[in-house]
């Protein structure tokens, strides 16, 4: 929980990884992509403010007591959702499995959501083992990244591919309700245009009881993903990235992408994501909760920030997509009418 100024916040950290960069899980011949990836993550990184670095060593694999640390006793989390991703390409066992995740979500029951994920690539056996995993560890919801390389030689896939609707339709039919799907900034070596936000409109309208919680906001291509997202009632900005990566680095073009979201899409339908452990939670949370679009005529048309905003975003939008029980006390207070207004 954060206070500050007397306003309590419940944060929901709705991206976070609990993930195995280390030597030892570099796939035999591919070493070069294991390591192009995670030293691009940690390029990522040094966006964050400088006292917040870590050195390479410990950025490769963190420990269940790193994350504890830094999530949830200084970063001011009150919930967190991990955000599988696989990438069995070049990672021996997984990059950030469901196995791995959900495996610590079992040791701290409430604090952590383990989300699974799915490749339609994979054919009758990704279906089977989605249903598994649903089966398993109750899952509400899934991580997609469409631009993953396949054994198959395929460098990614679409939303909207007939087998992709396939695992879209049993999502629905096992009561998974949120769709997670990285869209925006690449990560070498894979592909950045098959990280493009154009297959999301059409899914969406297709799969109208599902959530699609777009993960960076498909940053850079920031107008193109809001003019998508103003007309889908059921797309969501996750802005994991769009907070860590440009609120300290990028400080003009944060506001900049920030209030375009506030305008088309709107505070109702924006999560907050730390992408633990590219950055720690706790100088995002504590800087979002201080940040004040700027007094410049450039930023003039923009909605202000407000408090109700801030919370809605740092905890309780994503405390509504997975059922997250809130505390009265972090609940935004309806302002009653005085007698003659």
């Amino acid at each position: 929980m954060y206070e500050k100024d007397g306003e309590k916040y419940f944060v929901v950290d709705a991206h976070m990884h609990f993930w195995d960069a280390s030597r030892e899980n570099w796939r035999e011949g591919r070493e070069q992509y294991a390591k192009g990836w995670i030293d691009c993550f940690y390029g990522y990184h040094q966006l964050g403010p400088p006292e917040t670095y870590w050195d390479y060593e410990r950025y490769l694999k963190v420990s269940e007591e790193d994350l504890v640390r830094d999530v949830f006793e200084e970063g001011h989390v009150d919930v967190g959702i991990f955000q599988s991703t696989y990438l069995k390409y070049w990672y021996t066992e997984g990059f950030n499995t469901l196995e791995r995740n959900g495996g610590l979500a079992r040791k701290h029951p409430g604090k952590l959501i383990a989300n699974g994920a799915f490749d339609p690539r994979d054919g009758d056996e990704g279906l089977r083992r989605l249903e598994r995993d649903a089966k398993e560890y109750g899952l509400k919801g899934v991580k997609l990244y469409t631009a993953e390389w396949h054994e198959d030689g395929s460098r990614g896939f679409k939303l909207t591919d007939p087998e992709c609707y396939r695992f879209l339709e049993k999502a629905q039919e096992l009561g998974i309700k949120n769709v997670h799907a990285h869209k925006g900034p690449t990560i070498w070596p894979l592909n950045k245009d098959a990280f493009s936000a154009e297959d999301v409109d059409a899914a969406a309208t297709d799969f109208q009881d599902l959530n699609f919680i777009i993960e960076h906001a498909g940053i850079p291509r920031i107008e193109d993903f809001c003019f998508m997202a103003v007309q889908e009632p059921n797309v969501y900005a996750g802005c994991s990235v769009v907070i860590g990566g440009l609120m300290h680095a990028r400080p003009k073009f944060f506001a900049k992408v920030l209030g375009e979201l506030l305008f088309w899409v709107g505070e109702d339908r924006l999560t907050f994501g730390s992408d633990y452990n590219i950055w720690t939670p706790k100088w995002q949370v504590e800087g979002f909760v201080d940040y004040q679009m700027p007094d410049d005529d450039q930023f003039a048309d923009y909605p202000r920030l407000t408090t109700a905003t801030k919370k809605k975003i740092l905890g309780l939008n994503a405390a509504k997509l997975y059922d997250i029980p809130v505390p009265a006390e972090f609940q935004i207070q309806e302002t009653v009418p005085a007698a003659g207004e």
